[in-house]
């Protein structure tokens, strides 16, 4: 019984062996197919294993970034940002034909792998070398030198976008149409957050430095910021009346005051109707009292109170006017639009009313010709009406109540972020009323650090 048994097992396992090497050996080894069936094998590792490392590497590469190479990268960059950007540009058909291609391959490999191995044998191989060489590796490489491989196999991904082109372009322009194209462009505060982090105050082996970082942070902000945030409000403002003398006692305020240009009013303070300059009174002797009626007015530009920053600075770089008056007016949404599509539009009598305030005469001296120096903070548009913003029309700007004045040197604080404080200052901030002397102190105590982290690298370096 004992013989029978052991009998029926060494029949069992011979059968089985010989099972398994009928399985494993449809090819034998040394038959030159066994040889074609592992070389095709190797490719479709190797064919896996680009197409995984090329959709990591391409995919990563926006078009912004791509965009930014082309203008600032080194030769080597720009050159191989502009052979990839056509490519990258069809981002959703790449996608599909870099993941066809790479399941084509990785679904190939188990089949070519029976013909030379036990099925266990060739699942196990697959599986390993598919991580291992199609994989890991390859996308490890890839997104270190995404740029450089793909410029080196974009001749590649060509023939493969032609080959895969009746399925991949149809999927692709659904993708397009369901998800869009990724191609947006950095907001205002992810620009603030990136320069932010390549400051050298954010400890990441940055090169700006905290004035550089403060000042494109300042230039960002500045477009959103309007003339009422920046203007000195008209009770802090010192000026004079258009009906008073210029004696001793009104020669010595001026002076003690150290400005260059000073409004003037006629009765109320906020009924602002041009500006001297403070250089126009060498002529004028205090004993003749001379009225400032008398003396060469120049006209002071108005603009609304929500007026943007970069659009005052822009009228400021003309030359022709650095100070304006700051008016509180109402604002109206409209409708009306040109139609050529440059934005709205006004009526004739709306359009008189705003006009109207580059006709008002300058007060001048008797027997001299006015002043040309005048300026117009209105932004002329190609249709031949004034707009602010967008989606609104000021209205009323000549009437409006002015509630400050801003100068140029105001909209330099904004850009710096900074206060500029001059040898006659005497606070720093007059909303806060923050003293110059109180703030140069602080100012000196928050430099402290970043001045001794300077001394520390440049000893460092030497």
């Amino acid at each position: 019984m004992t013989d029978l048994s052991t009998n029926a097992a060494a029949v069992m396992a011979e059968k089985l062996t010989g099972a398994f090497y009928a399985d494993s050996n449809d090819i034998e080894f040394g038959n030159p197919w066994w040889f074609v069936y592992a070389s095709v094998s190797c490719f479709l590792v190797l064919f896996a294993g680009i197409m995984s490392g090329l959709t990591l590497g391409l995919m990563s590469l926006g078009v912004v970034e791509l965009e930014i190479l082309q203008r600032s990268g080194t030769a080597v960059e720009k050159s191989q940002a502009a052979v990839i950007t056509p490519v990258v540009k069809k981002q959703h058909q790449l996608l599909v034909t870099l993941l066809l291609c790479n399941a084509a391959s990785m679904e190939a490999l188990p089949i070519y792998l029976d013909k030379l191995f036990h099925p266990v044998v060739a699942v196990i191989l697959s599986v390993t070398f598919v991580l291992a060489f199609g994989e890991i590796i390859p996308q490890a490489v890839c997104s270190r030198y995404g740029l450089a491989v793909g410029a080196n196999c974009v001749w590649l991904v060509r023939v493969l976008m032609i080959v895969c082109y009746p399925i991949s372009y149809p999927i692709g322009k659904i993708l397009d149409y369901v998800l869009g194209h990724n191609d947006a462009l950095f907001r205002r505060p992810q620009l603030k957050a990136l320069v932010s982090i390549h400051s050298q105050e954010a400890g990441r082996g940055g090169e700006l430095t905290h004035d550089e970082a403060t000042i494109i942070n300042g230039a960002i902000d500045l477009t959103e910021k309007t003339a009422e945030e920046a203007m000195t409000p008209i009770e802090s403002t010192f000026s004079l009346d258009a009906n008073s003398k210029l004696d001793w006692e009104a020669i010595g305020k001026i002076l003690a005051r150290g400005h260059s240009r000073i409004p003037v009013y006629s009765g109320n303070p906020k009924n602002i109707i041009g500006l001297l300059l403070v250089k126009s009174l060498l002529t004028v002797r205090a004993e003749t009292e001379t009225p400032v009626s008398s003396v060469s007015i120049r006209r002071m530009p108005r603009v609304p109170a929500n007026m943007p920053l970069y659009d005052i600075l822009n009228e400021f770089q003309k030359g022709s006017s650095h100070m304006a008056a700051v008016v509180k007016v109402k604002e109206r949404e409209t409708k009306l639009f040109s139609s050529n599509g440059l934005g709205p539009v006004r009526d004739s009598k709306k359009l008189t009313n705003i006009d109207s305030q580059l006709n008002v005469p300058f007060l001048y001296k008797c027997n001299e010709p006015p002043n040309s120096a005048v300026i117009n903070i209105e932004k002329p548009q190609q249709n031949g009406f004034t707009t602010y913003g967008s989606n609104h029309v000021v209205e009323d700007v000549e009437d409006g109540e002015v509630i400050g004045i801003i100068t140029l040197e105001d909209v330099f604080e904004e850009l710096l972020q900074e206060e500029i404080v001059d040898e006659t200052d005497v606070y720093i901030d007059v909303h806060k009323r923050i003293r110059v002397v109180a703030a140069a102190a602080a100012s000196s105590v928050a430099r402290a650090p970043a001045n001794r982290r300077l001394i520390d690298q440049k000893s460092s370096a030497k």
